[in-house]
């Protein structure tokens, strides 16, 4: 369902607010369910969740090819579970978004 632009500053401010830094152990039962989406530290997180919200399939589907987002494969919950690693996450039911610190590489 769109939402109509001005919306979109409330929309944002919610998920601005509601984005944490978890540990990847907290998470890892999202990935068992097959719901948690990767993003490159290339983009905004919380720009991502906005567009995931709106359905913003072009935008989606653009960020996939490019590689920029793609759900969690093995390998990322692997290095991530070595490292101890902490992520940022922001929800936009049913997916949970995920991004590693900007000064660390994924």
């Amino acid at each position: 369902m769109k939402t109509k632009p001005e919306n979109d500053t409330e929309l944002r401010i919610k998920i601005n607010r509601e984005t944490a830094r978890l540990p990847w152990a907290e998470l890892e039962r999202h990935f068992a369910q097959g719901s948690v989406i990767f993003v490159s530290v290339e983009l905004d997180l919380v720009d991502v969740a906005v567009r995931v919200s709106h359905d913003d399939k072009e935008s989606i589907v653009r960020w996939m090819a490019e590689g920029k987002i793609a759900k969690v494969n093995d390998e990322q919950t692997q290095a991530w579970t070595a490292a101890q690693a902490s992520l940022w996450t922001a929800v936009v039911s049913p997916f949970v978004l995920v991004q590693p610190e900007k000064s660390k590489l994924h």
